[in-house]
């Protein structure tokens, strides 16, 4: 599982040729620390159909504030560098592979 940055959020994300998962997170948030062994395992199991990344909300405001996340952690789904989906609030892996089987 990778981490974007501002920097580089459009080579790692918009550029991409997988859909991306991208957690918007924050080391405050218990609900976005309960969420990283789902998408690490999340990412080791779909590695080959979806990239899954993490941004730090509180060192990369610009793409937080370009894409209005306010609550944590969100969850988009971007494909063809551009946002198809997007989930609020921690969720189980079975529930989150629901949600994305028709993104994937």
């Amino acid at each position: 599982m990778a981490d974007a940055t501002d920097a580089d959020f459009e080579a790692e994300v918009l550029g991409a040729e997988l859909p991306v998962l991208v957690e918007f997170t924050a080391d405050w948030c218990p609900p976005c620390r309960q969420m990283g062994p789902v998408l690490k395992a999340l990412a080791a199991e779909e590695g080959d159909r979806l990239k899954v990344v993490q941004l730090d909300v509180d060192a990369n405001p610009a793409t937080t504030n370009a894409y209005k996340v306010l609550s944590m952690p969100t969850f988009m789904v971007f494909r063809g560098g551009e946002p198809v989906k997007a989930m609020v609030g921690a969720r189980a892996k079975r529930k989150l592979l629901e949600e994305l089987a028709d993104v994937m």
